[in-house]
């Protein structure tokens, strides 16, 4: 595995994210030596789930999306759930903030409905990538080529569909953030 210490990543989380599609790359990333930051909309902290359907932890947060500088992270991770990115993408910081990493140039993964987000910030378009397969229309609509396959990288964008392909997801966005 690659070593990206002293790299500085965000992880930008709310109410309903999919627990494991947080809890998983954020134990890789920290374990390949990342520094990770959990950035939420408010102070504290915010529920996760199981499966969509069973709240699970709560998660701390570390840094409110108000008060967070894109420009002093190295990269950005956006997990799923259905009500993670669907509140992220209603929030106007919250996208202001990831159009920051599209517009920079900087390198970006996202899992299942993560890339909801990233549509609203003007991401996706030209980019070959995968979802969770309900996001197929939205994503070919904004834009992007939509593929069924565990893990899509194009340039400094990577992608995954779902929990099941969190092993080749984790180890794609630690070679992503290492280049």
């Amino acid at each position: 595995m690659a070593n990206i210490s002293g790299r500085r990543i965000a992880v930008l989380a709310t109410d309903g994210v999919e627990e494991v599609e947080l809890t998983e790359p954020v134990k890789a990333l920290r374990l390949a030596g990342a520094v990770v930051t959990i950035v939420s909309l408010k102070a504290g902290q915010f529920q996760a789930m199981e499966q969509d359907v069973k709240p699970s932890s709560k998660i701390d947060v570390d840094q409110t999306v108000s008060d967070a500088d894109p420009s002093a992270f190295d990269g950005l991770v956006l997990p799923g759930g259905t009500t993670n990115p669907d509140k992220l993408r209603m929030d106007e910081q919250a996208v202001a903030f990831v159009r920051q990493f599209v517009e920079n140039d900087k390198p970006i993964a996202a899992i299942c409905h993560g890339p909801w987000t990233l549509i609203n910030a003007g991401g996706v378009k030209g980019h070959r990538m995968t979802s969770w397969p309900s996001l197929q229309t939205d994503l070919r609509n904004a834009g992007a080529e939509w593929v069924d396959e565990t893990c899509v990288r194009d340039g400094k964008l990577v992608t995954s569909r779902n929990p099941k392909d969190l092993p080749a997801f984790c180890e794609a966005i630690v070679e992503l953030f290492a280049a």
